[in-house]
């Protein structure tokens, strides 16, 4: 079976649509046929994502390029094949210019629930499959190269987003290190990893010294490690809290309790999918938040009704709720 795989530029969206990806290639394979021979096309940004993915024949990286550029690239790419099935998550006309048995292709229709939903009534499932990230061998030397492996579990902390808006003031972030990883903490002793791309640094920094100047074992892992090594550490933590971004829903993703953050996006839409995730927001809804954006600065940040206290606990809760063994500063049984 020759499959493309047609999916989106940002890191996040591209996370949420592999649930579907991973539904094709188990479908063919629990009815005893190969695996199927699979090409995804992606914005570059999410390109890396997709290196693990089984029966990967190629990543075509959608480069966006003036006068719809970027899809006649796509089509020359792709017009030589004879594709047995063609699925089109960005909704565009490539699907129906291309040679292929069976096509399916997004359409965008927003009915209150989570983004998921819209995505499977693609291939017309219900409930959504969830998101599955494919990590190799060298992904994860690179995480334990990184973050080598310990006695404590780790704490994953994302202080940035594609937004100031939607980003937590990184001196919240900084106290919520202390309080949870700090001595009586729910985490106590935890490692911290803070991750975030190297042009993020300063969101992210005053946690990373928050973590050093408590005594915590913090590597200082910013912009070290690629995508598929981050999800790889993301898969051994015990907690993840982060701002509503890719790493939020690729830490959902490997399976780690996540704890997103929102204000000014809708985590009815958005929130972290899966059993071991939750969101958290403002006191100020999604609505009024948007209701604002037209006339507030572009710098503005939405995030600061969000307090401190509010995250410790919808922390604590999460992992009680999780069984994590590390709680209240002991190991449990």
């Amino acid at each position: 079976m020759e499959l493309l795989f047609i999916t989106s530029t940002r890191i996040g969206d591209a996370v949420l649509s592999t649930g579907l990806l991973d539904h094709l290639i188990a479908t063919e394979t629990a009815a005893g046929r190969p695996v199927p021979r699979v090409t995804v096309a992606v914005g570059a940004p999410a390109a890396p994502l997709f290196a693990g993915v089984p029966g990967l024949v190629r990543v075509l990286p959608i480069v966006k390029r003036p006068r719809a550029g970027h899809w006649r690239d796509l089509w020359r790419a792709t017009i030589g094949t004879r594709w047995d099935l063609v699925v089109d998550l960005r909704g565009s006309a490539i699907a129906w210019l291309l040679r292929t048995r069976h096509r399916r292709v997004l359409s965008r229709h927003e009915d209150g629930r989570h983004k998921l939903y819209e995505l499977a009534r693609t291939l017309d499932l219900d409930p959504p499959p969830a998101p599955r990230i494919w990590t190799r061998p060298e992904d994860h030397a690179a995480a334990l190269a990184a973050f080598p492996e310990g006695s404590q579990p780790i704490l994953a902390l994302a202080p940035a987003a594609n937004w100031v808006g939607k980003q937590w003031p990184a001196e919240r972030f900084a106290e919520l290190v202390g309080r949870l990883a700090g001595p009586g903490g729910a985490m106590a002793g935890a490692r911290v990893a803070v991750i975030a791309a190297p042009h993020e640094r300063p969101q992210a920094e005053p946690a990373l010294a928050a973590a050093r100047a408590a005594g915590l074992e913090a590597p200082d892992i910013i912009g070290s490690l690629p995508l598929l090594g981050v999800q790889a550490l993301l898969e051994r933590s015990a907690l993840f809290i982060g701002n509503d971004s890719g790493l939020m829903h690729m830490a959902a993703a490997a399976g780690a309790p996540t704890l997103g953050l929102f204000g000014p996006t809708p985590d009815a839409l958005y929130g972290p999918w899966g059993p071991h995730a939750v969101a958290v927001r403002t006191p100020e809804t999604y609505d009024r938040l948007a209701a604002e954006r037209p006339t507030s600065p572009a710098d503005r940040c939405y995030m600061t009704g969000l307090a401190t206290d509010t995250v410790e606990r919808a922390a604590v809760a999460l992992l009680a709720s999780n069984r994590v063994p590390f709680i209240d500063g002991r190991i449990g049984n």
